[in-house]
């Protein structure tokens, strides 16, 4: 049996070495996604955030659902949080050849219900495939806010047909928000990549998180039962 001086010094070392790591962890030693050099911790974030990315991609199935709603005409009033924004969001509008206006933070707007989604989901693929550059050409606006403009019109639209009692419509809507412009937004320039190709990569990084909470968690018994400070359930 350990005496109390051993359990001690074990205690300490893996104090030590766990600290030491840790301050590793958040200096600027790993790869980042263009070249730079970064934490640990946004090390992983942004792996974790590239092997999500490629099981998030809904905009196909969501294009295909808007195909229903080709030549539906609808027309409504968008709230929006700004007059700036309403203006900014009728210019994404009139771009596409849609009938939308400005007036203060309303935008009224007229067109096929299939075409206004179906135009949304194809500026959010092009966010979701980082290609900003395709959105800040097209309407001279800078790619996030365009993205973020849509998923304010989406909001008002949805709130607009649950009150009317469209709620099939208004499912669709939220669905096109959470699905397909939130991804697009949330995920910009992050790199996709498939699980299968990071497996070894994934497991060593669970691994580690698993020994590295009990490292600490076995320090911390060590040294206390060598300080005779008994740990029970």
């Amino acid at each position: 049996m350990a005496s109390s001086a051993q359990l001690k010094t074990k205690g300490l070392l893996l104090l030590a070495s766990f600290f030491a790591i840790l301050f590793a962890i958040f200096m600027p030693l790993f790869p980042g996604t263009h070249g730079e050099k970064i934490n640990g911790l946004d090390y992983l974030d942004n792996f974790f955030n590239q092997l999500s990315k490629s099981s998030a991609y809904y905009i196909p199935e969501q294009m295909k659902k808007a195909e229903k709603y080709n030549g539906q005409q609808f027309t409504t009033s968008l709230k929006m949080k700004t007059p700036e924004e309403a203006a900014v969001t009728a210019k994404l509008f009139t771009t596409n050849k849609i009938t939308a206006a400005a007036e203060g933070d309303k935008v009224k707007v007229s067109g096929d219900f299939g075409t206004m989604i179906t135009i949304m989901l194809k500026d959010a693929d092009a966010m979701y495939k980082n290609d900003g550059q395709a959105l800040t050409a097209k309407y001279g606006v800078d790619e996030r806010q365009t993205v973020y403009s849509w998923f304010q019109s989406l909001a008002a639209m949805e709130k607009d047909m649950t009150k009317a009692g469209q709620f099939e419509q208004a499912k669709f809507v939220k669905n096109c928000m959470s699905k397909a412009i939130e991804p697009a937004y949330n995920y910009y320039k992050v790199e996709a990549k498939p699980v299968k190709e990071e497996i070894v990569l994934l497991i060593a990084s669970l691994a580690f998180y698993v020994i590295y909470t009990m490292w600490y968690g076995f320090g911390l018994l060590y040294l206390f039962e060598g300080l005779g400070i008994k740990l029970d359930h």
